[in-house]
């Protein structure tokens, strides 16, 4: 991992996570985290684009399945949490921080015929 600066999370409930930030394209230990691939909206201001936890870092962002969508509204970092290996706290984790700031790609598509809400926000580094 290439991080160092810090970005804070805050979700839904009002609690705040601190992630590491990288660039897309960073080679992760096969550990445990959560990840918000981001986007900076202006300078230390960064969108949720797609947020999620998994038990393997490495496996999991090297082909994200969600990588068109990412790829298509603009994220260049992914935001990295490490530490828990417990994966019901790194799923209320990510649920905290998904239903704060309605992340694009974790949104399922409306059915044909509806629009989709715009529901950008931004967290602070």
């Amino acid at each position: 991992m290439n991080g160092g600066i810090t970005v804070t999370w805050t979700g839904v409930s009002g609690k705040q996570y601190e992630y590491t930030m990288n660039t897309i394209g960073t080679l992760f230990k096969p550990i445990a985290g959560n990840y918000i691939f981001a986007r900076e909206v202006r300078l230390h201001e960064w969108m949720a684009i797609y947020v999620g936890e998994t038990d393997n870092l490495q496996e999991c962002l090297q082909n994200h399945e969600k990588m068109p969508c990412i790829e298509q509204h603009g994220a260049r970092h992914i935001h990295v949490h490490t530490g828990d290996i417990n994966e019901n706290i790194r799923r209320d984790e990510a649920g905290d921080i998904i239903e704060k700031w309605n992340p694009p790609c974790n949104i399922e598509p409306p059915p044909e015929g509806e629009s989709e809400e715009n529901s950008e926000g931004s967290a602070e580094d």
